[in-house]
């Protein structure tokens, strides 16, 4: 049910949960005895992913945390209930997240557009890049605004890996800005920070990972150079582009840019990448 990271000489598991349906990625950073979650994925499907969790821990390591790299519902919307089966595990987030989680707020998570209720959690906030430790391997925390203004990026120097999110939301979409304290050029800035990072795995929002450096930097540029090109357009979209769902938090560029990486089953969380 879930998809581990190969070829990465180190002590840390990295362990990828399929997002199901509108669920975002959720990502388990797993040292000897404690483990950080990054995001949760939504309140649909909180239990499965609870069972997900329990099958990669075992009894021997601890849930030591959860991180989110959004406040959006189909990151967070399952928090709580994660958090509460594992001994209320803290949680932490952006500091310009906490009003919206601490009062379950419909509009800034957008729960409102998933016709769900946001449970409402506090969160313990993040200092500007800020570093935790899994068996002394460092796992970075990087702003990264645009698709919000509480947006993270997750790296692992170690592994080459970083858990890209919402800013990334899939190889062939682009992230949206027109969206409650999303930003266009922020957008652009983070992607180029995405980009000098130089992983070699690469999470995205939905679907498997992205894997190899190049092939990696061809698709962060495409999405760089898109925002570019919109920015000079005055934020104007291509008029091919069709207006994205009311759900989506990104966008579907027309012609359609090219996909490698493909999910075999999200809802058994079977993957071939």
């Amino acid at each position: 049910m879930v998809q581990t990271l190969k070829g990465i000489p180190m002590a840390m598991r990295i362990v990828r949960l399929p997002g199901i349906h509108h669920d975002a990625n959720a990502v388990l950073l797993m040292g000897s005895n404690e483990a950080l979650l990054i995001d949760s994925g939504t309140a649909w499907y909180q239990l499965l992913q609870q069972e997900r969790i329990v099958g990669q821990l075992g009894e021997t390591v601890k849930l030591r945390e959860i991180v989110l790299t959004s406040r959006r519902y189909p990151f967070s919307g399952g928090c709580l209930s994660i958090a509460q089966h594992f001994g209320n595990a803290p949680i932490s987030a952006h500091s310009s997240a906490k009003s919206s989680l601490s009062t379950g707020d419909f509009f800034t998570t957008w729960a409102n557009r998933y016709d769900s209720d946001m449970p409402r959690f506090e969160v313990i906030g993040l200092g500007t890049n800020e570093v935790k430790f899994l068996d002394e391997e460092a796992v970075e925390i990087i702003e990264a605004p645009g698709p919000s203004s509480c947006n993270l990026l997750i790296h692992i120097p170690s592994a080459k890996t970083v858990i890209a999110g919402a800013l990334l939301p899939r190889a062939d979409r682009l992230m949206r800005w027109d969206v409650p304290t999303g930003n266009l050029l922020d957008g652009q800035e983070s992607l180029e920070k995405l980009r000098d990072l130089r992983p070699e795995k690469l999470v995205p929002m939905h679907g498997p990972t992205l894997q190899g450096r190049r092939h990696i930097s061809e698709t962060i540029e495409r999405h760089i150079q898109a925002l570019e090109q919109i920015i000079a357009s005055k934020g104007s979209v291509p008029q091919s582009w069709q207006k994205p769902a009311d759900t989506s938090l990104w966008h579907e560029p027309v012609p359609a840019w090219p996909r490698v990486e493909q999910e075999t089953d999200q809802a058994n969380g079977k993957s071939r990448n």
